[in-house]
């Protein structure tokens, strides 16, 4: 690494719903700035293969959860968590960061708090509805808040807020809906799937199928669901139907959907927005403080998207809601605008542009 150029931290991770959104900002900083994006997680978490796998420098600190295991869990997390800070000043002091960029989950919190103490500056990128943990922790000593959603405008101070959205890749632009008289539906369980999706959309898809014949299904179920999932659609008597593990393009297959059903984390409702198409969503039940089902529920008050808890979207109500949209052009076009209105696009670039001027990084 070149010593001479100025370095940015990027703290946190564990899923990819933290690590992501920093791998976009840290693309963004790159295209517009001479500067060495680090980041700080853990072995445990999705950054330990995701980051080095796009070519960025990883720091490893020793930090262990502090929520969903009770008391025991809470005390070693706590202190793995004292024993972390003291290995963040070291790492601090050694690589000499000009900011810090949390991004969430357990492995922000020891190294962000750390640089505030030495002075640094810090800004936290809350994706989400609901404020975590972490990004909790350094309200009080962060400079800058980076939020997508108004439900955590409360957990900082008004002169710290920037609503600049959720940062995404680069690939995602708004696209007009036109409704067209062929008819696509997308299905995006996530990259791991989302079992309990998979396993009523072939019923359903055999519903629809008997109103809209020439209906065309795209269906994402992650790596380890796809054999389970063509099982299904077999049985239903479904054909003609992508069951693929993966989607590499995804802003490419949600411009040619007319609806999309999806789960509610952050980067997927922010994706679907991004480019602007109708969706009916599907929390992840067991999300951290049900923040996926406030996550849709946002979009869903600004007619964007219908939503659904996870017990209630049975093959019944998923066929009633999915036949309404598919059968309304009009519908459909009005759900896309104001899913669109609620898309930033060019997040991950106004968030890199903000975080390296708080730096006082110089930009191309």
């Amino acid at each position: 690494m070149n010593r001479e150029r100025p370095v940015i931290f990027i703290a946190g991770g564990g899923t990819g719903g933290h690590v992501f959104p920093g791998l976009a900002v840290a693309e963004a900083a790159r295209s517009i700035a001479d500067v060495d994006v680090v980041f700080v997680g853990t072995a445990r978490g999705l950054e330990s293969k995701l980051v080095p796998e796009r070519g960025y420098s990883l720091e490893l600190l020793d930090v262990l959860p502090l929520k969903g295991g009770g008391a025991l869990r809470a005390a070693k997390g706590l202190f793995a968590a004292a024993r972390a800070s003291g290995a963040s000043v070291s790492l601090l002091r050694r690589r000499r960061p000009r900011a810090v960029l949390s991004v969430g989950g357990y492995a922000a919190g020891p190294v962000s708090l750390a640089a505030a103490a030495l002075g640094i500056p810090v800004a936290v990128l809350e994706p989400n509805s609901v404020t975590g943990l972490a990004n909790r922790w350094l309200s009080r000593f962060c400079s800058r808040a980076y939020i997508a959603f108004p439900t955590v405008e409360k957990d900082f101070a008004a002169k710290k807020v920037r609503r600049f959205g959720v940062p995404l890749r680069a690939g995602f632009q708004a696209d007009p809906y036109v409704a067209r008289e062929s008819l696509r539906l997308l299905v995006l369980g996530g990259s791991l799937g989302a079992r309990a999706i998979n396993d009523r959309i072939p019923e359903v898809a055999l519903r629809l199928r008997a109103t809209f014949p020439a209906l065309s299904i795209l269906h994402q179920t992650g790596k380890d669901e796809v054999a389970r999932t063509e099982e299904a659609y077999a049985r239903a008597g479904v054909s003609d139907v992508s069951v693929v593990p993966f989607i590499s393009d995804v802003p490419k297959e949600i411009a040619a959907a007319d609806v999309v059903v999806s789960r509610a984390g952050a980067g997927s409702v922010s994706e679907i927005c991004a480019i602007g198409r109708a969706s009916v969503l599907i929390p992840f039940p067991h999300a951290a403080d049900d923040h996926q089902a406030t996550n849709a529920k946002t979009v869903a008050e600004q007619g964007g998207a219908v939503w659904m808890r996870q017990e209630a979207a049975d093959v019944a109500r998923l066929t009633g809601e999915l036949s309404r949209i598919l059968g309304d052009a009009e519908l459909r076009t009005e759900m896309a605008t104001r899913a669109r209105k609620f898309g930033r696009p060019e997040a991950a670039k106004t968030i890199a542009e903000d975080l390296l001027a708080l730096a006082r990084v110089s930009t191309r």
